[in-house]
């Protein structure tokens, strides 16, 4: 008999299709049993529930131990949408005062949500009142698969340092997937410490876990409570602002935009830290949190913008004692060396306008008295010494380095989120715009006094005034003294030498000094403080020079450096001496019925421009104009006098 091969293989198709469709229900029977917990994470459910416990977050406490930002409790209401059975939402509105619109849109918004399962815990309504708490609580049995969850709020015991301080928010999608600690409803830091340190304020979670009966109706803690976790609260901070020194300068800012920084040299803790115009904390907590962030980002004025370290500004002459000593450590100057000044730098057809004063003249009057003619000179002399570099661009890196090791044109580093680097440029930045080796020291004379294509923060001023006054370093600037259980971070406390030889900063200091005794900062010569100060007026090319003042004291064991940077405002000695003064005057001698009438008068002088309708709203700052040009004019013979 002729065997029949169609039939064998139809029996081998047949047969490995069964295999096939058994080793597909292995699979996944497999992935269902061992692997997939979706199946169990929903029994689970059916027989318990997950209650999480929210911790208290770390309190904030400035310097001096006075308590600025704590908790009071608020309530948020939650639920599980498959433990909802229905239920009189007629009367479920009328408890909580809202319309049946604005359920049917939060309950919408709610399964929307990226994160929505019907079987965890969902958000429904935020920030209850007491008063809604107090009506839900009587009635909350009427609404099964409804809960309240008790979270906290922040509250604040002064009006002040919201860009120091930041805020909380409620946690985004992204939040949650870069962080398994996060779930939806979750508050996580937005701004300022409450950002940079988050994962030290916002503590551990705590869980109970409630068993259900076979109605769902919770029975009681699980095991007796044996596997519930309590929560640990969050570390609380010490900061090292000073708030009542911080509430001066914000004062003395009102009207005014701009930015001061205070700094204690020896530590590089910052004492203030002043970003104007700015705003009440409180505004952005609670309910209208939204509203009031909305306003605050169309505000043309940019309130949350935090001025003090994103803006970057021309330095203007507090830049000066930087080129000093380069100069001396280049061996370019002495402190003897003259040059001249004609009311200003005059060379091929180039003029640098300056003020009056004695010609010839060497560097601490130079500084007294805040010479453009000085500085030019000295910064053209070492671009242009090919027989010591080889080169301009090759003078300039070297030129650029120092100006590195002082703290320019990077980060500092400061605890705070959104720090710029300003800007110093390098010699392929300038190689790019002219062509290499077609550029000169003339060419880009105005970085030689802070101008042409040179930013930097306030922040990065002050860092310098504190540099000179430790007499050639620093410690990386940070607003936070001791986290509690931690101690002081170890990056806080990193010391920064700059490359230039120590010897010379004695030479810099004097001038300084002088300066506040007899030359352009004499409304800083507060007697017995020794203070020591430089001035700026830095050109601005959308509007009125920037008044700038940077200086420390005492001269010797210096308590306080300081940097003051006011928009729009003119010469240096016009806002940014007396404002610098009075911060000086007020962190090292206390308060005083005098020192505040002052402070009242300087907040009534106003010097925020509005521009009419149809132009293009500013706020007067660099910051959107990092973009920076090449300088082909000359600095104007008005634009650096002090």
């Amino acid at each position: 008999m002729r065997k029949d091969y169609n039939l064998e293989k139809r029996k081998l198709v047949i047969g490995g299709f069964i295999v096939v469709i058994v080793i597909i229900y292995i699979i996944r029977l497999v992935q269902l049993q061992l692997l997939d917990n979706t199946y169990k994470a929903h029994a689970d459910n059916n027989a318990f529930m997950e209650k999480v416990i929210y911790p208290s977050r770390g309190l904030i406490y400035d310097r001096n131990g006075k308590l600025v930002v704590y908790n009071t409790p608020e309530y948020d209401l939650v639920m599980i949408p498959k433990d909802v059975i229905p239920f009189d939402t007629i009367d479920f509105c009328n408890t909580l005062q809202i319309s049946r619109s604005e359920f049917d849109k939060r309950w919408e918004e709610m399964r929307k949500s990226r994160n929505y399962s019907a079987f965890t815990q969902q958000v429904f309504m935020n920030h209850l009142t007491p008063e809604d708490y107090g009506r839900l609580q009587e009635k909350l049995y009427r609404f099964p698969g409804f809960y309240v969850v008790q979270r906290i709020l922040r509250q604040y015991n002064y009006p002040v340092a919201a860009n120091v301080l930041g805020d909380i928010r409620e946690v985004n999608a992204r939040d949650i997937e870069n962080d398994d600690y996060y779930r939806p409803g979750d508050y996580t830091g937005d701004l300022g410490i409450e950002k940079s340190y988050e994962n030290w304020l916002r503590g551990i979670k705590g869980k109970e876990i409630l068993i259900r009966d076979a109605t769902g109706k919770i029975k009681g803690h699980y095991n007796d409570g044996a596997d519930d976790v309590s929560p640990v609260a969050g570390n609380n901070l010490k900061l090292s602002i000073d708030i009542e020194l911080q509430a001066y300068g914000e004062l003395l800012m009102q009207g005014k935009v701009g930015a001061i920084v205070c700094i204690e040299p020896k530590t590089g803790e910052i004492l203030a830290l002043v970003s104007s115009p700015t705003y009440d904390p409180a505004l952005l907590m609670g309910k209208e949190r939204g509203k009031h962030y909305r306003d605050l980002v169309n505000n043309r004025l940019k309130p949350l913008y935090d001025r003090s370290i994103m803006a970057a500004y021309p330095p203007g002459s507090t830049f000066k004692p930087t080129q000093g000593l380069i100069f001396l450590d280049e061996g370019i100057i002495t402190t003897s060396t003259m040059f001249p000044c004609h009311r200003g730098y005059v060379n091929a057809g180039l003029r640098v306008g300056c003020h009056g004063h004695g010609s010839p003249i060497n560097l601490k009057p130079a500084l007294q008295t805040s010479c453009n003619a000085y500085f030019c000179w000295g910064f053209k002399y070492m671009m242009d010494k090919r027989s010591k570099y080889g080169s301009t661009g090759k003078a300039f890196e070297v030129w650029k380095n120092h100006m590195v090791s002082m703290g320019y044109g990077y980060k500092l580093g400061i605890d705070m989120p959104g720090e710029s680097r300003g800007f110093i440029p390098n010699t392929a930045f300038y190689d790019k715009i002219y062509g290499a080796g077609q550029w000169v020291g003339q060419t880009i004379i105005s970085d030689a006094i802070g101008q042409g294509e040179i930013l930097a923060t306030p922040l990065q001023i002050a860092n310098l005034s504190a540099t000179i006054a430790n007499r050639g370093y620093y410690i990386t600037p940070h607003v936070v003294k001791n986290i509690e259980g931690v101690g002081v971070l170890k990056k806080n406390l990193e010391r920064h030498d700059t490359d230039i030889d120590k010897s010379y900063y004695n030479d810099i200091v004097e001038g300084m000094r002088m300066a506040v005794l007899g030359g352009t900062c004499t409304r800083a010569n507060i007697p017995g403080l020794d203070v020591c100060g430089k001035t700026g007026t830095a050109q601005n090319p959308h509007g009125r020079d920037h008044s700038v003042f940077m200086g420390f004291a005492p001269m010797n064991n210096p308590k306080i450096a300081v940097c003051v940077y006011v928009e729009n405002a003119g010469f240096g000695a016009a806002f940014g001496v007396p404002i610098g003064a009075l911060m000086i005057q007020r962190y090292l001698r206390g308060n005083s019925a005098g020192l505040q009438a002052q402070g009242r008068a300087m907040a009534s002088r106003h010097t925020i421009a509005y521009p009419k309708a149809k132009k293009t709203s500013t706020t007067g700052t660099q910051a959107d104009n990092n973009k920076t040009k090449p300088s082909t004019k000359p600095v104007s013979s008005d634009g650096n006098q002090e």
